[in-house]
C-alpha cells in the first residue's frame, strides 16, 4: 500500500480525507493517479496531522529523516 493509500485508509475514505484537508475528492484522486501518489509539499504536514502517516512516509524526498516535520509530541505518538 502506498503512503497515500495508508492515509486514505486511516481517514476512512478518500472523501473523508479530502473533507479533513479541506480539498476536493478530485484532488485526492489526482494525487493518487496523476501524481504517482505524491502528496503536494504544502499538504504533507496536514495529512500527517489528520492521519498519522508521517511526513517521511509521505514524501521521503522532502523529509529524508524519519522524524523530519514532526514535533516532539507527534514523534512519541508515531512511535506507538
Amino acid at each position: 500500500m502506498t503512503p497515500l493509500g495508508k492515509a486514505i485508509k486511516a481517514a476512512g475514505s478518500a472523501r473523508a480525507l479530502a473533507d479533513k484537508l479541506g480539498v476536493s475528492a478530485m484532488s485526492i484522486s489526482y494525487w493518487q493517479h496523476r501524481s504517482a501518489g505524491m502528496v503536494p509539499a504544502e499538504r504533507v504536514i496536514r495529512v500527517f496531522e489528520v492521519t498519522g502517516v508521517t511526513p517521511h512516509e509521505l514524501r521521503p524526498d522532502l523529509y529524508p529523516n524519519p522524524t523530519d516535520g514532526m514535533t516532539e509530541i507527534s514523534r512519541s505518538v508515531a512511535a506507538r
